[in-house]
């Protein structure tokens, strides 16, 4: 089995940082590009709780939030993954799971590695992991919340 494109999804939580190790060591052995995916998630399509947005507010907080992510995806590529021959950034708007899934096809990903569990949530097994876990056409590796390979 050839692994040449890996997909780690984060959410910025220290779950999804957890993985971290095993993307870095699977990715060093296998010489993969390692895709480092965020997704924002669509504030246009939230109920009210996120108060009365017109669209301008939206597209300013999205873009503020997108500007965020990449800064961040910028800092985790930089200090973890230097040893890495060759990361992409991806950051979408919409549903985690779906976006997850639609870079898998796009990219045509060989592997997913992700936490169990992002930053939220009180079960062992998130929402988001399921779906893409249950629906995704390649092997899903997750890693148990709040897990240390230190």
């Amino acid at each position: 089995m050839e692994i040449k494109k890996i997909l780690w999804p984060t959410d910025f939580s220290s779950n999804a940082g957890n993985a971290l190790d095993y993307v870095v060591s699977l990715v060093e052995r296998y010489g993969a590009e390692i895709h480092v995916l965020y997704v924002i998630e669509d504030l246009a399509h939230h109920p009210d709780w996120y108060g009365a947005f017109n669209e301008t507010r939206v597209e300013k907080v999205t873009d503020h939030m997108m500007q965020n992510a990449e800064k961040r995806i910028d800092q985790i590529c930089t200090k973890y993954l230097n040893s890495c021959p060759l990361y992409i950034r991806h950051v979408a708007i919409g549903d985690p799971a779906i976006e997850i899934l639609k870079l898998v096809e796009t990219e045509k990903m060989d592997m997913v590695i992700m936490a169990s569990q992002g930053g939220k949530g009180q079960f062992p097994f998130g929402s988001v992991t399921e779906k893409v876990v249950k629906n995704a056409p390649v092997p899903v590796v997750t890693i148990p919340a709040n897990s240390s390979n230190a």
